[in-house]
């Protein structure tokens, strides 16, 4: 075999191999003849016109995201960045639209996005572009499928992802709620406190009513046994007086023993002798009985004023300026002087 020969049979193998072309899922071929448009090859083995037919580009079907950061101005003059996230195919039955009437459609979509935004931010203010996002990116989608729907894209979803504003304002708002959560906190604290107040003094309350009573029962209590010890002892030859200093010396002696059983008391008491206990019962007596006899006089002598008084009715003589009354007494011809 020659060699031309061998050289039109590799020729002819290549041109055979150049008829065959594949086209992967979720894609699509178009194919131009001599330049013009010829048809859309979907995926799969493909045949065409070596030399006559060509590749004229390939189009991706599956869904595609791009992302567009935007500066912009809320209404109360706040600059902020928004970041738009859009979501698009291609529709499979306008592949020719897609890839003829757009050059560049991300270049499209992103001064459509730009557009929509730039037309809604200006018209809220900041507290309300983060409301509101959803309301931002249905407008966005809305916009943008009314335009690209023509040029053979659809727009699937459209996404606000992030909205940044500027570093101060967003050190301000921190410290706002920074404030307001401290203001919150603040408040429960003092709540807090107050519940605890509350329930310290009810419960001091009722401790203090507690004491009282344990108090008063105590000393009833006393005062039932004392008069106990002194009929007990009233009934061995014991007078009423020498029964009471009885008492008061033992009781004295149950202090001094309760103050002595406290390792840490520094009490000294001046003087304590034997013989100062004898004193002190005596004394005690002593007292009882004087306090006795003046109670004895008291009466006696409020006893004898009422008959005075009661004398002055029947007709004596009364001296206003001195306020006396004189009386003549059978048993003494002078006159005595009593006082009212």
């Amino acid at each position: 075999m020659s060699i031309p020969t061998i050289v039109l049979l590799v020729l002819g193998f290549f041109i055979l191999l150049s008829c065959f072309f594949t086209v992967k899922q979720q894609s699509a071929v178009i194919i131009e003849r001599f330049g013009k448009f010829q048809s859309v090859r979907n995926s799969g083995l493909q045949l065409k016109i070596p030399v006559i037919d060509r590749i004229a580009g390939r189009i991706n079907l599956r869904i595609q995201q791009l992302d567009v950061i935007i500066e912009t101005k809320t209404k109360d003059n706040v600059f902020v960045k928004l970041k738009v996230s859009v979501q698009f195919k291609v529709i499979q039955e306008k592949v020719y639209e897609a890839f003829y009437k757009l050059e560049y459609p991300h270049d499209q979509i992103t001064a459509y996005v730009f557009d929509v935004v730039r037309a809604e931010v200006p018209k809220l203010i900041l507290d309300d572009v983060f409301e509101r996002k959803d309301d931002i990116a249905i407008a966005v989608k809305r916009e943008l499928n009314e335009a690209m729907t023509t040029y053979g894209y659809d727009i699937i979803n459209t996404l606000v992802t992030d909205i940044d504003p500027d570093i101060q304002v967003k050190n301000a708002m921190n410290r706002i709620n920074a404030a307001d959560r401290e203001k919150t906190a603040t408040a429960f604290e003092a709540e807090s406190v107050r519940i605890r107040i509350v329930a310290k003094a009810k419960a001091e309350a009722e401790s203090k009513r507690l004491q009282g009573q344990g108090i008063a029962d105590q000393r009833r209590e006393i005062a039932r046994g004392l008069v106990e010890s002194v009929e007990v002892l009233n009934k061995v030859g014991i007078n009423s007086q020498e029964a009471s200093a009885l008492i008061v010396v033992t009781q004295h002696y149950d202090t001094l023993q309760a103050i002595g059983a406290d390792t840490n008391s520094n009490l000294i008491l001046l003087p304590n002798t034997p013989q100062a206990a004898n004193d002190m019962l005596n004394n005690m007596v002593v007292s009882f009985a004087a306090s006795n006899q003046v109670g004895e006089a008291m009466k006696k002598g409020q006893f004898g004023a009422r008959k005075d008084r009661a004398e002055d009715k029947s007709g004596n003589r009364r001296d206003e300026d001195a306020s006396v009354i004189r009386k003549d007494y059978p048993e003494n011809p002078e006159n005595r002087d009593i006082t009212v």
